[in-house]
């Protein structure tokens, strides 16, 4: 495989984080705050002291590398001495232990990031830490039992998810009762000889026993997360999050691939309306981290978190996955496939039914469709390859996405999901200006978006997108067609709704665009700009002006902080107009006047000959804001 633009070293990895964290913070958001930023300056002081980096710092979570395990070692030590002294000075229930855990390990390298084993054996050792505590894997105590004069406990060896051999893991002394020095042993009494070979028969089969209890069974302890801290209510419905599964091939070159696997499973579930999915943009916010089921499922407001690894070699795919129960800590269900990669589609189908079993949701006929439409892997894999150029909606990420597209229809010509996204690239093409033919490109994506739903209409995306091309062609009874198609076949899709939203208020469906909006966002917390936008359109236009200003602070808000000005234009329209509905003219003016600096070339006749409204809409919008007029101003026309 290549391994172009990474690179591998050998570490020695430290990984922290705080026993109780979602306590302390459901006690006290502020104190735990304040704590915790203190503790973590402090521990990044004395990691640059040992000579190490910090890496990441995400949550209550601390990642750093050392290029010497003594020095990572040592600094661990004088780490939780520190915290031990400030801690003493806080009430019992204030205090904040960390739990740290170090390894040895060959990591991969991109930018200032590091993936592989090491750091997810790191995190596993971590976990086997108290609070207050020290673990390190049997690398690191190899490498400084003869070094350093510190106590040491074997914790024996553990199964590690996603690893395939156990670890061995040592608890280290630390604080006050570290006085006793070496690896603590159980004293045994004297066997003689003839004993054994009974004893070692004996032992064999203990340790197969255990052996496989652990590799097969006993999986680690997580702790529960809690109702009352969601961030949103659960919902009456199995909900679910599918994390991005780890990619342990070490190439980042087939990261696509886990995230693309990933995503089918997203894809699959989010098409039954008797669950709840969060939507891929949110759940893979948490890629490359070191999070705990417990953070998401209270973050995102889900109840079953997915999680797993794939290992892949030019025939063969390895998948691991496992369901997770956030309220209990207990896990649902958890399988490891091996199979050939012209399999993968069948493998996905099986891991999507297993969790719906799982979670006893019933099917209809229907709904058991496949969603994806095609079996051949290099279709799939050029498919999957492009979405990460189409995403960045750029010129250059649109052209190198759309011979992505045409490669895999030359593979599979029948793959009506290629088709459907080569008719995305060329409604980018003319909707943000990447061609010079904007109505040719317009014309070609009508074509292809119709040609694919003639192959499969089971495509939500396909919907979507004639939807929004009905709505430009003023066919406003067809796109809200278009648009319930969608939402009928994709009922947990988050863009899918706010795309609705978008058709249904220019439609005159104010009420109805607002459920559409707010569902998209509960779909995916980490929603982007455009959702927010497309809401404040929403509040607007049934009344809640005050609402509609909120979201419309954030939209110029984000537009600023990116340099995105349509957002900042689109927030002081909205601005404008709400307020002149709530009285206050002179702040409806200001914000008018600092939405005609952006929107240079802009009049009302502009405006009424371009607007995806429907004609009675925008004369009523314009009627109401006919105080915003500036008598011999450009706009005016």
């Amino acid at each position: 495989m290549a391994e172009e633009g990474f690179k591998r070293k050998l570490i020695a990895i430290l990984s922290a984080d705080v026993e109780g964290y979602s306590r302390l913070m459901g006690e006290d958001e502020d104190s735990t705050i304040r704590t915790l930023t203190a503790y973590r300056e402090l521990m990044s002081t004395l990691i640059q002291k040992h000579r190490g980096r910090v890496i990441d710092s995400p949550g209550d979570n601390l990642l750093a590398e050392f290029l010497s395990v003594v020095d990572s070692v040592r600094c661990a030590v004088e780490i939780q001495e520190e915290l031990r002294i400030r801690n003493a000075e806080l009430p019992e229930h204030r205090k904040m232990e960390f739990r740290i855990g170090i390894n040895l390990g060959d990591v991969v390298e991109e930018g200032e990031r590091i993936y592989g084993d090491g750091v997810n054996i790191t995190a596993r050792v971590e976990g086997l830490a108290a609070g207050g505590g020290i673990c390190i894997s049997g690398t690191v105590y190899d490498s400084i039992k003869n070094k350093l004069s510190l106590g040491y406990e074997s914790l024996g060896e553990h199964t590690v998810k996603n690893i395939k051999d156990p670890v061995r893991v040592y608890r280290m002394r630390v604080g006050p009762d570290a006085a006793a020095l070496g690896v603590s042993e159980e004293k045994k009494p004297a066997v003689k000889r003839w004993q054994w070979t009974v004893l070692a028969v004996v032992i064999v089969l203990i340790l197969g026993a255990v052996a496989v209890w652990n590799f097969y069974f006993r999986l680690p302890a997580i702790e529960p997360a809690s109702i009352e801290k969601m961030a949103y209510p659960l919902p009456d419905k199995p909900s679910i999050a599918v994390l991005p599964f780890d990619n342990m091939s070490g190439d980042p070159d087939q990261e696509y691939i886990a995230d693309n696997i990933s995503e089918n499973i997203i894809t699959a579930l989010s098409a039954i309306p008797s669950m709840f999915v969060i939507a891929r943009n949110s759940s893979f916010t948490y890629k490359g981290k070191p999070v705990k089921v417990q953070q998401v499922s209270e973050e995102l407001g889900v109840r079953y978190v997915l999680e797993g690894s794939v290992l892949m070699s030019e025939e063969r795919i390895r998948i691991t996955a496992q369901l997770i129960d956030a309220l209990t800590g207990g896990h649902v269900w958890s399988d490891r496939y091996d199979r050939d990669l012209n399999d993968l589609f069948n493998l996905l189908d099986e891991i999507t039914l297993a969790i719906i079993t799982e979670l006893e949701v019933e099917l209809t006929q229907g709904e058991q469709a496949r969603i994806r439409t095609t079996d051949n892997f290099d279709a799939w894999r050029y498919l999957s390859k492009a979405g990460e150029y189409f995403l960045t909606v750029s010129k250059e990420g649109n052209a190198k996405s759309r011979e992505l597209y045409k490669k895999a229809l030359e593979i599979d010509p029948e793959f009506a999901g290629a088709v459907t996204m080569l008719a995305w690239t060329h409604y980018h093409d003319a909707r943000f200006g990447f061609t010079k033919s904007g109505r040719e490109s317009f014309i070609r994506a009508v074509k292809l978006a119709n040609k694919s739903v003639a192959m499969n209409e089971n495509q939500p995306l396909a919907h979507d997108l004639l939807a929004e091309l009905s709505l430009i062609r003023k066919q406003y009874d067809r796109a809200v067609e278009e648009g319930r198609k969608s939402i009928a076949l994709g009922p947990n899709r988050a863009t899918g709704h706010n795309l609705f939203c978008h058709v249904l208020y220019r439609t005159g469906h104010f009420e109805e665009a607002v459920q559409m909006c707010e569902k998209s966002i509960r779909l995916q917390p980490h929603a982007p700009t455009f959702f927010f936008a497309n809401m404040m359109a929403a509040y607007y236009w049934v009344g809640r002006y005050e609402d509609s200003l909120t979201v419309a602070k954030r939209v110029i808000d984000k537009g600023r902080k990116t340099g995105a000005k349509k957002y900042e234009r689109w927030g002081y329209w909205t601005s404008a107009r709400a307020k002149v509905k709530l009285g206050r003219e002179s702040e409806a003016k200001e914000d008018f006047a600092k939405f005609l600096a952006i929107a240079t070339g802009w009049t009302w006749e502009k405006d009424r000959k371009k607007t995806l409204y429907k004609p009675e809409i925008i004369e009523q919008e314009h009627k109401d804001m006919s105080i915003l007029r500036i008598p011999g101003h450009p706009s005016s026309q």
